[in-house]
């Protein structure tokens, strides 16, 4: 389904979407301020708070060129501050609250190369603001309309998985694209309803759960909170959700936990009901129905879901590219893919041995039944990130002398539809030579109920070993089937009984019987501390920081390997 208004910069979309709405009582963003109920903002009263603001930072001074960094949780003043500040054609400068302050100060000392704006109450700012727009309102909308595509729209940094993040250099025309093209593929409406929890300060959701959700004249309600998402989801009852797979791996394992703890007859019912419904979701993977979006997930909890009447929608891309590269088709998902290659952008793949092309699939190819050998994923596309700033040495690094940007992504095409492996700096290299991406094999795991978290380790080594953390309450379910009494014992002494171990031995057993020689894995241990993003172990968007986690469990890693006499 196309935008509501045509459009090639943001500024001009929001000033158009305006216009459209203008008058009408249809909220375009809600909230809930300090627990009471939900508060809803109509696009006049959105136009009023952009105005304000562009107003108020063009009396302080702020001109093109200048950047503005956001530091914020989700919230409606986060889209007033994204759309006012491309009106004074200054660049966005967004950064996750999460990450770790040394981090934040790293970030502001590369960019922040002038006399700060002076700290002010947000309402003060908005009054003062108003004023000036009034006094200035020709001088400022002429600003806005001369924005130019090739502008930059927003500056956004990587969660950085390994060393410092970069800042990405994302323009108009890199957003606009992008929308345009998604709302081609997943048709929002104007009927429909997005429940943003996603940080806003990572370019999914500020595109695929923003941008693209006001573009079709959809609504977005903020959840207050991340531990707030559930109970929100039923008050909202939205009709489409922006959401990583980790969500969906928890909900799963919590649903069939649930069932698992019923008795005997409620349990073979519960069994029952998902393989017929699984059956029924295989068969309407060519007959698709229901919306969502989400990344690459375990195909059993893809089907899991559709069985239950919701359909994930999974998509792939990169903060480079703004980031949707694929989506599946609503007519035809295919589950353990991340779908077909979006209208205007071209994805090859590289093998990791060479530098001819094994295939390439442009959005406009389809229907396509390519398929290729695994290889790097290259990409080209006016999606394209413009630079990383003040790195032209990471600039020129990730394109070619053809042009296509270098994703770092292992991936192939299988009929059409793209599937990733793994990331390239990811790749174990045993000390055999044998190459294994830890990725695939972690994600067999997922659908465990009583594994939260796994990391496979073994570049350099003989052999691959394992850090589990499991899923508690899960965990302590299996345990009463034992037998074992585990109210008497805290999670780590839980981790040291003998019938705990057997459990996780188990299923590594019954894995290695299936995986080839060089990935098995041979040695795990058990820890009782998630991976989390405070301490560091975790990147903002939830992904592992495996050089990290290493780091910090080397004398445990070792341990595992002098077991067997290495």
């Amino acid at each position: 389904m196309p935008a509501q208004v045509e459009f090639d910069t943001i500024p001009q979309l929001f000033r158009r979407l305006c216009k459209r709405y203008r008058g009408q009582e249809r909220p375009v963003l809600r909230y809930k301020d300090r627990g009471e109920g939900w508060h809803d903002i109509v696009w006049e009263d959105l136009e009023d708070r952009v105005q304000a603001l562009a107003g108020y930072l063009h009396r302080q001074g702020v001109r093109k060129g200048d950047r503005v960094a956001l530091l914020s949780e989700n919230r409606p003043e986060w889209k007033v501050c994204i759309v006012s500040v491309p009106v004074q054609r200054k660049k966005v400068e967004e950064i996750a609250d999460e990450c770790p302050k040394l981090e934040e100060v790293i970030v502001m000392s590369e960019t922040a190369d002038d006399p700060p704006v002076p700290m002010t109450h947000w309402d003060d700012a908005l009054e003062d603001g108003r004023a000036y727009w009034t006094e200035h309102e020709d001088e400022l909308v002429d600003i806005a309309e001369g924005m130019a595509p090739d502008d930059m729209s927003a500056l956004i940094y990587t969660s950085g998985t390994t060393g410092k993040p970069k800042g990405v250099v994302l323009t108009n025309r890199n957003f606009c694209s992008n929308v345009k093209a998604a709302l081609q593929r997943v048709p929002f409406g104007e009927d429909d309803h997005h429940l943003s929890f996603l940080p806003l300060s990572h370019a999914f959701e500020r595109t695929a759960g923003h941008t693209a959700v006001l573009a079709a004249g959809a609504t977005i309600s903020y959840a207050e909170s991340i531990e707030a998402v559930s109970q929100n989801l039923v008050e909202v009852q939205p009709t489409l959700m922006i959401s990583v797979p980790r969500m969906f791996e928890k909900v799963y394992n919590r649903v069939t936990k649930q069932a698992s703890e019923g008795s005997v007859i409620q349990q073979k019912v519960f069994e029952w009901a998902v393989r017929v419904g699984e059956r029924y979701a295989e068969a309407q993977q060519s007959n698709g129905t229901g919306p969502g979006l989400g990344a690459a997930l375990p195909k059993e909890i893809g089907t899991f879901f559709q069985a239950a009447g919701v359909t994930i929608i999974e998509g792939y891309g990169l903060t480079e590219t703004a980031p949707v590269l694929t989506v599946n088709p609503m007519d035809a998902p295919r589950y353990g893919t991340v779908g077909h290659i979006l209208p205007g952008v071209t994805v090859a793949i590289q093998p990791l041995d060479g530098d001819e092309l094994a295939g390439t699939v442009s959005g406009s190819d389809y229907p396509t039944s390519l398929s290729t050998p695994e290889g790097e994923i290259l990409v080209k596309g006016p999606n394209v990130m413009r630079e990383y700033w003040n790195r032209p040495e990471k600039t020129r690094a990730a394109f070619d002398e053809e042009g296509w940007y270098h994703s770092g992504d292992v991936g192939r095409f299988e009929d059409g539809y793209l599937k990733i492996t793994d990331r390239i700096k990811h790749m174990i290299v045993t000390e055999g030579g044998k190459n294994v991406y830890p990725g695939p094999i972690e994600e067999t795991f997922k659908t465990e109920g009583w594994i939260d978290q796994i990391v496979v380790i073994g570049e350099g080594r003989p052999f691959l070993v394992a850090l589990v953390v499991p899923d508690f309450d899960s965990l302590r379910m299996r345990a009463r089937d034992e037998g074992i009494d585990h109210s008497d014992y805290t999670d780590a002494e839980l981790l040291e009984l003998d019938a705990i171990q057997r459990i996780f031995q188990d299923a590594f057993t019954a894995y290695n019987r299936e995986a080839a020689a060089h990935e098995k894995i041979r040695n795990f241990r058990l820890l009782a501390e998630l991976f989390t993003v405070e301490e560091g172990t975790l990147t903002p968007t939830l992904k592992l920081r495996r050089s990290v986690i290493e780091e910090r469990h080397e004398d445990l890693i070792d341990a595992m390997y002098e077991e067997f006499g290495q």
